[in-house]
């Protein structure tokens, strides 16, 4: 701009000197290089015109062609589509191989349909520039084809090669084409009870239309239902939509959308699986097996005693037919995935744990027996047997007195608590097995007289985090204990040189109430006047958990973007309800400090909880994703949105 402004002033001032007055008072001067001069200035302005009015109307509408393939947008798609029966669209990323890879094949895709009759348009969107497209048509993968029919896309998951897309579009854009019904069957109260009792198995979703959780899984759980109704047999999926159909929802307890559950003839059980296409079928061509697996051979039972890691459950029984045999089942549905069933018709495995039909053993594996605890349990099954009666036995004797606590069966096996961790360098194997029995040993002579604890000895490498969270990772000790109690509090026994005698008085010492948990913390602020109020560990009890007052806490992390995007919004929040004496907004970096209560989880940030003065040990945890003062506070926005999880109601 500036090198044209400087061309611009050298040419008028020339020009000027050139056109000057004949100083005797004749005309004036009109020379040859003033007059290209002259048509170099009127060039010059053309070209800045014709430039302006390029640039008054390139707004983004304008379609481009690039060797044969249309170049879409985010401002000239919908214009496009217009009047259109048929498009082929690739969602594209320029840094994608794939897509570098597959362009003169999709150039020739565009060839060869040009020559259709009539001609059918094939384009491309840059899906990193045109992202409204891109979250509209849920692009998650480059390249992604979608066929537009009339504006509304087909999805696209054949092979990429020329021949097939060409066949596919060409389908598609036959007048009388139709789009195949959707594999999710839609349950209603007319049909619910028939479809879900009848089932041996069927996964059902409760939905609400409003939910974008519910969108976004929506194409993931119609490619699921569609693979799932080519197996043999079948598994239906089905959904409901709980906003219409709220007797049914209110009967299975959904609370939240979306909420998957598995039916088995009427019978409801959670879905605990994945959430994406593979993982749904997957999960549920397990789910569809029985439960228990079949064993005939000694040798396989004898192995899993011998050298397993958790408790061997065997059902024995005389047949399929036996009736106790499907009582067996119908308790290891609802267990499947936490414990692993076996059952067998063969006498000479009934022999081999000395059990007769219709009965259950559980064994432990030899490397947990200890003098004090038997090392199996037998439970016979009768016809007046309840299937909770059956359930209750496996959960009550699938622990040995002092088992191993590993990262893979945390979650299973220890969450009960108050529990005894004994950490130190635990190895089974060969080499080291004496050594991890000499201090486990030492914790099974206390063990055995408390009960009502649980107790469990962990390798210090696995969790490493854990003790430095009890401020035990640099205490020069090779075996450190700690006590993980109820509502997240932790304790740490002091480092000295390991005995039973040392772990039974800090154990006697917890039981009196005469520990102060471990908890860590940033320093207290010393002025917390703003309108959002800062949390520490320290301070959590005293601020989140005062039954005086409604509290809003965030969990927040420091590096993350999502926090700091929401933070103006969180602190215009607290400046609006500043002045109410009852309510607090209030946050907390959770990775410098502890969150002493269990029902305060954190797995993400940020994690927003609404703590009512009258519910602090059920707090409920913000869903919605407009995280904006109108998200948070539609209670005082005049309605209440649907989509809300809470509201707060200062009044």
């Amino acid at each position: 701009i500036l090198n044209c402004c400087m061309l611009h002033l050298f040419l008028l001032i020339v020009c000027s000197m050139l056109s000057a007055e004949n100083p005797k008072g004749g005309p004036a001067v009109s020379s040859p290089g003033f007059e290209m001069l002259s048509m170099m200035f009127a060039e010059v302005d053309e070209v800045d015109d014709s430039d302006d009015e390029e640039d008054d109307e390139d707004d983004g509408t304008e379609v481009k062609d690039e060797n044969g393939v249309l170049v879409l947008t985010d401002n000239n798609f919908d214009t496009f589509m217009e009047g259109k029966d048929t498009v082929l669209v690739e969602f594209y990323a320029p840094w994608c191989g794939h897509c570098k890879q597959f362009a003169s094949e999709y150039e020739k895709i565009a060839q060869s349909l040009k020559e259709n009759d009539p001609p059918i348009p094939v384009a491309k969107v840059d899906a990193t520039k045109s992202s409204s497209l891109a979250s509209r048509f849920e692009v998650s993968g480059y390249p992604t084809f979608k066929i537009m029919k009339k504006g509304e896309p087909v999805e696209y998951d054949g092979a990429k090669n020329e021949q097939v897309i060409v066949a596919r579009v060409k389908e598609v854009a036959q007048p009388d084409w139709k789009p195949p019904p959707e594999a999710t069957l839609v349950l209603t109260k007319d049909s619910f009870d028939d479809v879900v009792n009848n089932a041996d198995i069927i996964l059902v979703e409760f939905y609400a239309p409003w939910c974008g959780h519910c969108k976004q899984l929506a194409p993931v759980y119609e490619k699921a239902a569609k693979d799932l109704s080519q197996r043999s047999p079948p598994i239906p999926l089905a959904k409901v939509d709980a906003t219409q159909e709220k007797d049914i929802a209110i009967r299975f307890g959904v609370s939240g959308y979306p909420t998957l559950k598995i039916f088995r003839k009427g019978k409801a059980f959670d879905y605990n699986g994945p959430r994406e296409k593979s993982g749904i079928v997957d999960y549920m061509s397990e789910q569809a097996g029985p439960p228990s697996k079949q064993v005939q051979m000694v040798k396989q039972v004898s192995e899993f005693i011998k050298d397993g890691d958790d408790a061997v459950i065997v059902g024995v029984f005389s047949s399929e037919q036996d009736t106790t045999y499907d009582l067996y089942l119908e308790a290891c549905h609802v267990l499947r995935e936490d414990f692993k069933f076996l059952h067998t018709f063969s006498s000479d495995l009934a022999k081999l744990l000395k059990a007769s039909p219709g009965q259950v053993v559980m064994v432990q594996p030899e490397k947990f027996r200890s003098k004090y605890e038997k090392a199996s349990h037998t439970l016979t099954i009768k016809d007046s047997t309840e299937v909770s009666e059956v359930q209750d036995f496996f959960k009550k004797h699938i622990l040995p007195l002092v088992g191993h606590r590993k990262q893979s069966n945390d979650a299973k096996r220890y969450t009960k608590r108050p529990l005894v961790v004994v950490y130190y360098g635990v190895d089974f194997g060969f080499d080291f097995r004496k050594a991890t029995q000499f201090w486990r040993s030492k914790v099974l002579e206390v063990a055995k007289d408390f009960p009502e604890y649980t107790f469990a000895i962990a390798d210090e490498e696995d969790y490493s985090d854990e003790l430095k969270s009890l401020g035990l990772s640099d205490s020069g000790e090779e075996v450190n204990v700690g006590i993980l109690g109820d509502g997240g509090k932790k304790f740490a026994m002091e480092p000295e040189e390991f005995e039973s005698e040392v772990l039974r008085e800090f154990i006697m010492a917890f039981k009196k109430g005469k520990l102060k948990p471990v908890i860590k913390s940033q320093p207290v602020p010393k002025n917390n006047k703003g309108p959002v109020k800062v949390v520490v560990g320290k301070t959590f009890d005293d601020i989140v958990m005062d039954t005086k007052k409604d509290v809003l806490i965030e969990f927040y992390a420091p590096w993350c973007g999502h926090c700091k995007k929401l933070d103006p919004d969180y602190t215009a929040l607290g400046k609006k309800y500043k002045n109410e004496k009852n309510l607090v907004i209030a946050k907390m970096d959770a990775t410098a400090n502890d969150v002493p209560h269990d029902s305060y989880k954190t797995e993400g940030f940020p994690t927003i909880y609404f703590a009512p003065s009258n519910s602090k040990q059920s707090p409920i945890k913000f869903e919605g994703g407009d995280r904006t003062i109108e998200g948070f506070i539609p209670g005082a926005l005049e309605e209440p949105r649907a989509d809300c999880q809470f509201q707060i109601n200062p009044s």
